[in-house]
């Protein structure tokens, strides 16, 4: 399979450079597998194609502020993106520019000069860094971070960006980018939800640096993704178990709790554990599972995905799920229409007609 075959052509007007005043203002393309049928709607409109006793699953992972701007001493400008949390205060993270940055070196923040380490290499090839003393954590980065919009979005983030670029699900620090199919919901959304009779369940999943990095073979099977962090509680995964196995419909917000789902049912958590935290059961591990034609689908029913880059690990995920041709024509004809795409963009469900998706 030739990674090639998912590109469209997408004028760069049409991606969203900022979101719409309101969340549920998107435009919903609704895309019946069984007909092939094609309807435009708005996001408001959602809960009308929900059932009573679907099962809504959501990911409440919270983007940190993970870019931060720094100074070597010697003057030159450092951007470190913090990508995962070893710690307390200690991470691994991408350093722009790199070059000539050596192991022991102290980047510079802020009027007050406050000091990140730098600790050493990583096997990847990123960094191990060490945040400042004198402030906890949440105190650095609340004063210091920038919210870490795609390279696609050509401004600097705002103040607005750290209340749009996060879901109303968020609970969980640990993101670098936003699970962008839950931006589009509302408090109001949610209780017209409860009131179709569905099910609203959370999981986490924090999204990683992988997913601003292209794929690179043009094999597709070749290529990999970086692991990513997933964590649910125990009675949620059988409550989803057992509504699957009665029939009811597994709805997924977006690609990050489809594979989060789909990994935890064909047991591909690495690093697994179990744990008790404030009186309730969770298990947790690491997925690098990478969805892409082909591939089976064991939980999800239905999808609620954002519009994604060709080529992209996403685009494959929605091609497997949606057909590849299928979802193709949709994007083109989305660009006919002028959706908005990528991460402030717009919003496709894609269900069945007929039978329980």
């Amino acid at each position: 399979m030739k990674l090639s075959d998912f590109e469209y052509d997408l004028p760069d007007e049409l991606i969203a450079q900022r979101p719409l005043e309101r969340r549920d203002e998107s435009r919903l393309i609704v895309l019946n597998r069984d007909t092939d049928g094609i309807r435009e709607t708005r996001f408001g409109n959602f809960p009308r194609y929900l059932r009573e006793g679907d099962l809504l699953v959501v990911n409440e992972t919270k983007v940190i502020p993970a870019r931060i701007h720094a100074a070597r001493r010697t003057g030159g400008r450092v951007e470190v993106f913090l990508t995962n949390r070893l710690d307390e205060g200690e991470w691994t993270a991408m350093l722009k520019p790199a070059r000539r940055i050596s192991e022991g070196e102290t980047l510079l923040v802020g009027e007050e000069g406050y000091e990140i380490l730098v600790m050493g290499r990583t096997d990847d090839g990123g960094w191990r860094v060490r945040l400042p003393g004198g402030l906890t954590e949440n105190e650095f980065l609340r004063s210091f971070g920038h919210v870490p919009l795609p390279p696609y979005i050509k401004r600097e983030d705002e103040e607005s960006d750290r209340e749009r670029y996060q879901t109303i699900f968020a609970r969980t620090d640990g993101s670098v980018a936003a699970p962008t199919a839950g931006l589009h919901f509302t408090d109001q959304i949610l209780r017209e939800i409860s009131r179709h009779g569905v099910t609203v369940l959370p999981l986490t999943l924090h999204v990683g640096p992988g997913t601003f990095r292209p794929l690179t073979e043009e094999r597709v099977e070749e290529n990999r993704l970086l692991p990513e962090f997933v964590r649910i509680r125990t009675d949620f995964v059988d409550e989803i178990l057992e509504a699957k196995g009665a029939g009811r419909r597994i709805v997924a917000v977006g690609t990050t709790t489809t594979r989060a789902l789909e990994s935890i049912a064909a047991g591909k958590l690495s690093e697994r554990r179990e744990e008790r935290s404030g009186g309730e059961s969770y298990v947790s591990g690491w997925t690098d599972l990478f969805i892409y034609p082909g591939f089976t689908f064991q939980v999800v029913d239905a999808l609620l995905t954002n519009m994604h880059l060709p080529r992209s690990s996403l685009l494959l995920l929605v091609a497997a799920f949606a057909g590849t041709e299928r979802v193709l024509r949709v994007y083109r004809w989305a660009v006919q229409r002028r959706f908005r795409f990528y991460s402030y963009g717009d919003v496709m469900f894609i269900r069945r007609e007929g039978g329980k998706a």
